[in-house]
């Protein structure tokens, strides 16, 4: 799909097709751009964790504290992304800058699956809101998980994106 049409199509899906699988091609297709990322120093300071079966809805689970994200465990796949440190480039800068390049480094992660998914005809969500402990015992890791993105076949329809003008958004300079 043309990158313009992505970004204008690209949605946050709450509801997916909980009957029908993705295929395996496709998560591979999203794994590999996700992989060519771009990240401060090259230090990919992450971890992918992608979630199927009874594995994903524990994870989707983990997401629905306080009643928030309650259709996560219906999700096919879930993919947590959790932190992992920065390589000594990175982490000199940071220390130096005062800037945590991986928060960067992650979100950037996240838009490629999410963009990389789209391009597949797949619906997502990326969540920040889960019970931190009920997710590492789901996925076996003590890596501190930062997102979790649902991904499926969307049985949303498409809807109109509210954003902030450019106005509010954008100072041109020079």
């Amino acid at each position: 799909m043309e990158f313009s049409r992505l970004v204008f199509e690209r949605q946050s899906d709450r509801k997916y097709d909980s009957q029908r699988n993705i295929e395996d091609k496709k998560i591979d297709r999203i794994l590999e751009a996700a992989r060519l990322s771009p990240s401060a120093c090259n230090g990919q300071p992450y971890h992918a964790y992608v979630c199927r079966g009874e594995v994903a809805r524990r994870v989707g689970e983990s997401c629905t504290k306080m009643g928030m994200n309650k259709f996560a465990p219906t999700a096919p796949v879930l993919i947590v992304i959790t932190e992992r440190p920065l390589v000594a480039s990175a982490a000199f800068g940071a220390r130096m800058l005062k800037n945590d390049y991986r928060s960067v480094d992650i979100g950037i992660f996240a838009s490629y699956i999410t963009l990389a998914a789209a391009d597949e005809g797949l619906g997502s969500c990326i969540l920040g809101w889960f019970d931190r402990e009920k997710l590492c015992e789901a996925i076996g890791t003590e890596d501190t998980p930062r997102l979790v993105i649902t991904l499926g076949y969307t049985l949303d329809g498409h809807r109109e994106k509210k954003r902030a003008g450019g106005e509010e958004l954008f100072t041109r300079l020079g």
